[in-house]
């Protein structure tokens, strides 16, 4: 047992030396979309911003109004009112009637084989005519820069998809430090700064912004090719870059932003959907994906209490790695000192979102979206 201990605390603090070393070095090379392009570029290109829309009558009207009020010339925005049993229409409605140039089309009935978000964005991309594709949210609020914005990033970059991630308010001090966690096993599982090297295979996306020309949309097969994926937004940055598009993810602080979820229920509840469908419904890594998150960040404070001689301090130093690289990884995007202390009661957080999503998932032989059932068995279909 005594050689067990020494050596995982040997490995642990090798493991979390190179991941802060990694993390440090990738999340820096994330560019801001405000300091990557000024102010005063005018991109000669159009856009369709697309939005998709179930039961979205208290979030909409700010949102769209955010999205009428972009500076970018030439410019259409069609929302997709998804069978929706609020007062979403009325809103729509109203807003049609101030600005008539909103284009908005009413789905009545989903057909089979089709999660209801990803068919409206499709429905959606028929209805548009612009040369980019925005597929944003309908809670999402935007500076009227950031469209000009991320579309002069793109023609500069010679980019075929722009994933920009909105800054995340959150009322509550546990929703704030949860966001850190959440952002950082994002960084370390998926290395979304490497997504913008064509040589390599991570690709990413974003709910939020996801910007894409419409002819590498149609070359990786539209959201037909992912019409099942729960996982939409990063399954979308998946078949743009095995069609060959050249992608990247920027942080849209300042431009962009969206109230994540309300509580830590509603953030529990919202993330049963995708968790498991993110791990590719792979059972092994949802069961030790948590396991090495609670090895990495909650074994060595435990540890402190149950080890002795030179472990004990080697264990300290682990758990000064583990709360280094939440902060580096965290405090730009809005978490506080304060929070620091509460990473590893997050990660055990972080670790029943993802049981509990795995279990509810293969309990319940599929999942509940938006008030739609989807079977385990269509899900797990479509492979991507």
């Amino acid at each position: 047992m005594e050689l067990l201990l020494q050596s995982l605390a040997i490995v642990t603090g090798a493991v979390l030396v190179a991941s802060l070393v990694a993390l440090g070095r990738g999340n820096r090379a994330i560019r801001f979309l405000a300091d990557a392009v000024g102010p005063d570029v005018r991109p000669q290109a159009t856009v369709s911003i697309i939005v998709a829309a179930r039961n979205e009558a208290d979030t909409i009207e700010p949102a769209l109004r955010s999205l009428l009020a972009q500076d970018h010339p030439g410019l259409d925005i069609i929302v997709v009112n998804d069978r929706s049993t609020d007062a979403t229409g009325d809103v729509l409605a109203c807003l049609q009637r101030e600005f008539p140039a909103l284009k908005t089309v009413t789905v009545t009935a989903l057909p089979s084989g089709w999660l209801g978000k990803n068919h409206a964005h499709w429905v959606g991309a028929q209805a548009a005519t612009g040369d980019f594709l925005l597929f944003t949210d309908a809670d999402i609020i935007m500076h009227p820069s950031a469209v000009r914005r991320a579309v002069a990033f793109a023609l500069a970059e010679g980019l075929d998809h722009v994933a920009v991630g909105p800054e995340v308010p959150l009322p509550g001090f546990w929703l704030t430090a949860f966001l850190g966690t959440f952002t950082m096993c994002f960084s370390m599982f998926v290395r979304p700064w490497r997504a913008r090297d064509p040589r390599s295979t991570v690709f990413v996306g974003i709910g939020a912004f996801n910007l894409v020309r419409r002819t590498a949309y149609e070359r990786a097969g539209t959201h037909a090719a992912i019409r099942m994926r729960p996982d939409d937004d990063m399954k979308l940055g998946k078949i743009i870059k095995l069609a060959g598009g050249r992608q990247e993810l920027v942080a849209g602080k300042e431009l962009l932003s969206v109230t994540w979820y309300h509580s830590l229920g509603e953030l529990i509840r919202g993330l049963e959907k995708n968790t498991f469908a993110g791990m590719d419904y792979n059972l092994a890594l949802a069961v030790a994906g948590p396991l090495t998150l609670f090895l990495l960040f909650v074994w060595p404070c435990l540890a402190l209490l149950v080890t002795s001689g030179w472990v004990w301090p080697v264990n300290l130093l682990n758990v000064g790695l583990g709360l280094a690289l939440y902060a580096d990884n965290s405090l730009r995007y809005g978490v506080r000192w304060r929070h620091v202390p509460l990473f590893p009661l997050t990660v055990l957080l972080m670790m029943f979102i993802v049981w509990n999503a795995t279990l509810r998932t293969l309990l319940g032989r599929g999942i509940t979206w938006r008030g739609t059932y989807y079977s385990l068995a269509e899900l797990k279909a479509n492979r991507v």
